[in-house]
Formats: structure tokens, C-alpha cells, sequence
């Protein structure tokens, strides 16, 4: 690629913020609280605009969640943020009582996920949120892969009416679709075609699959690339019918291979179409201080090692 046709890069926290800035503009029922994090989380875009709809409960996490509970019960449309290692870390009773029992529709927005948090280090890293939250009955679980979709997301989780979690990360990450995208709860994209294989990925590593499926090109082999944006519900449509078709499904995620995306789609699979699935992400490990960059090779989660699990898939089906 050259300079001009790089993708932008924007962080999806920077994309929340001002979706949700766009939100209040067209609906005085969206309410937005911080546990004093707002210039972090974006929420300060939002809070200069509707101070008198903007809540900072201060580093009270779970009394955050609870009022956002009360404000959802009176009517209101709460979009609740802090960093993912706080919530669901620090508020994981209150999102299941006050919020997910009663199926309020209060949304749960947590930034700095995963390793790209970077140079925090492990105690910020949450690579855990996702297999807390998609436990949860109600609760729609949301994975945007760039700034497009985050904002198409969160539209979509203030009309939702139950409550949702949208994972959002520190760090920019490169534009996959254009401006004119339209996001759907519960529904995939297939970004790329293919037959040998297909890439099942969320959040950054969607960027990562498809520069690892233009280099499986290159070796003749044809890898379709899935945006699973959508943790929770799944879509079992799309993924039963790429799993029939290719017969070799690798996952990716920035996440710990044990209960998020690759967990799932094992999961559904094994039921309804046994083929052969190959699981990228933390392998059950804490995270540690180092660039975004550094941390996603140092922990495998590069185009070369999506390379290396499709060919074990493809390898799998044919044994």
C-alpha cells in the first residue's frame, strides 16, 4: 500500500465519544455516566456538550452501574463507561442483578481492552470481559472491529431494549469499512471470500485476518474473512453455513482463548457442523508492559500466526 491508500487509523474509544456526543443531539433520554475516567473513555465529548446529562460518580464503579440501573428504570437510556478491567472486573454483581436479571437497557461501554491497552501493563489488560459478560442472560455482547462500526454500534445499542456491553479499545486501529456502513446486532460481514478456510475474527484482529488472508493468497490457499462483531447473540446462520462450506474455521482474538469469540464458535460448532477449529488469542496468560505493537507479536496475535492456525485447520480436515 502506499501512504495514500493506508487505512485511517482512529481508536474506537475516540468513535464512541463522539457517537455518543451525536446520540444526545437527537435524543434527550440518553444519559451518560464516568467513574472519573471521562477523558480516557470519551465520554468528556458528551460531557461538555450535556453537562446536565452527564454523570461522574467518581471511582465508585458499582455504584456507577446501580444508578445507571435506576436511571434506565425511570425511562433514561445510560451509556455506563469505564476501562474494561473494571467493568465487569469491579461491577460484575450489579451488571447481573441490578441490570441483567431485570433486562434493563442500560449499556455497558468499557475502553482499554486487551493487551493494546500497552504500556498499563497486565493489571489494565482485561483479556477476560468478554467470557464474564457472554455468560450473562440478556446481556448483548459487542466487539466493533474499527471507528465506522463503533458508531453504527453504539446507534444500535441505544434502540436495543435490553441491556448491552460494548468492548472499545485505547489504541488506534486501521479503518476496515467505509463511512457508509450500516451495523446490525447479531449479524456478520463477510468482509472476503474463500473456500479452503474461513477467518473468524472481532475487534483488531478482523485488520489482522485480512492481511493474513492476502497472504494465504500468495500460498494458493482461499481464506474467507468474517467480522463476528456480535458475541452475543451469534450469528449461527452465517457461521454454520462457513463452516459447511470451508470445513476449517480459525478464530481470532484479543482475548484469552478460553470463553470468548473462539470458545463460542467452538461451542456452536461442535453442535451443529463438527469441523475442524483453530483458536488464536492469550493463551492463558496475564498480559505485560510493552507497546501495542510488541505485545501482539510477543503474544501471537499477528497476520503470520492466523497464517500458521489456518494452515493446521486446513491440515486437520484433510487428516
Amino acid at each position: 500500500m502506499t501512504p495514500e491508500t493506508q487505512p485511517k487509523r482512529i481508536a474506537t474509544r475516540d468513535a464512541y465519544g463522539e457517537a455518543l456526543a451525536e446520540l444526545g443531539r437527537q435524543n434527550p433520554d440518553i444519559v451518560v455516566l464516568d467513574a472519573d475516567l471521562s477523558s480516557s473513555t470519551k465520554t468528556a465529548v458528551f460531557a461538555r456538550e450535556f453537562p446536565d446529562r452527564f454523570f461522574n460518580l467518581g471511582i465508585a464503579e458499582a455504584n456507577m452501574v446501580g444508578v445507571a440501573a435506576g436511571l434506565a428504570a425511570a425511562g433514561k437510556i445510560p451509556f455506563a463507561s469505564t476501562f474494561a478491567v473494571f467493568a465487569p472486573g469491579r461491577v460484575y454483581d450489579q451488571l447481573r442483578v441490578s441490570v441483567c436479571y431485570p433486562g434493563l437497557p442500560v449499556k455497558v461501554a468499557a475502553t482499554h481492552a486487551g493487551l493494546t491497552v500497552g504500556e498499563d501493563g497486565a493489571s489494565h489488560q482485561a483479556l477476560e470481559d468478554l467470557a464474564l459478560t457472554r455468560v450473562l442472560p440478556n446481556l448483548t455482547v459487542v466487539v466493533p472491529a474499527d471507528a465506522v462500526e463503533t458508531r453504527g454500534a453504539v446507534t444500535a445499542a441505544a434502540a436495543h431494549p435490553g441491556p448491552v456491553y460494548i468492548r472499545l479499545g485505547r489504541a488506534p486501529v486501521p479503518t476496515v469499512y467505509p463511512d457508509d456502513h450500516v451495523f446490525r446486532l447479531g449479524r456478520y460481514d463477510v468482509l472476503r471470500p474463500g473456500s479452503d478456510v474461513s477467518l473468524v475474527a472481532c475487534g483488531v484482529m478482523v485488520e489482522v485476518c485480512l492481511q493474513a488472508a492476502r497472504l494465504l493468497e500468495a500460498e494458493g490457499v482461499s481464506a474467507s474473512v468474517v467480522n463476528a462483531s456480535t458475541l452475543k447473540p451469534l450469528d449461527a446462520e452465517t457461521l454454520l453455513a462457513e463452516a459447511s462450506r470451508t470445513g476449517a474455521v480459525v478464530t481470532a482474538e484479543e482475548h484469552s482463548v478460553i470463553g470468548g469469540l473462539g470458545g463460542a464458535v467452538a461451542e456452536l460448532l461442535a453442535e451443529g457442523c463438527p469441523v475442524p477449529v483453530v483458536r488464536v488469542g492469550v493463551r492463558d496468560r496475564f498480559g505485560q508492559s510493552g507497546s501495542p505493537a510488541e505485545l501482539l507479536e510477543a503474544y501471537g496475535l499477528t497476520p503470520a500466526a492466523v497464517v500458521a492456525a489456518a494452515r493446521r485447520a486446513i491440515g486437520l480436515k484433510r487428516s
